[in-house]
């Protein structure tokens, strides 16, 4: 199931607001969705951008992908930088443990490669000129 955050248009005719929410990409754009994330009031001066953070970003690390406009939205509320962050020291950290996990594997390896240096044999017809 391909999940999207998007847009949900709410108000009167002429008058929109929005839902951020959290909704199946084959779902009918005002249809079912799964959560409400947040709110988007554009005709107000300025706009109203109303997220949480925290639950766009569990969305986000989920899987779950933004329509282009929600992404800006994410943008505004800080909610992208978070999953962005938090992406990244993830990351940090599973290479930090595939380094740990590498280590003994390289010690090993080059324990290897010295006992191969020292049973090489060197023939005395090399060291004599």
């Amino acid at each position: 199931m391909a999940v999207k955050l998007r847009l949900m248009r709410m108000g009167k005719k002429k008058q929109p607001t929005y839902r951020v929410v959290v909704a199946d990409s084959r779902s009918p754009r005002d249809g079912k969705f799964i959560e409400t994330i947040g709110t988007y009031a554009p005709r107000q001066e300025p706009a109203a951008v109303s997220i949480d953070n925290a639950k766009a970003s569990a969305w986000l690390a989920k899987g779950a992908q933004p329509t282009e406009r929600v992404k800006k939205l994410l943008e505004l509320s800080g909610a992208w930088q978070e999953y962005s962050d938090s992406k990244s020291s993830a990351s940090k950290l599973a290479a930090k443990a595939a380094s740990a996990k590498s280590a003994p594997a390289k010690a090993a390896a080059a324990k290897k490669e010295d006992k191969v240096l020292e049973t090489v044999p060197t023939s005395s017809s090399d060291t004599e000129v």
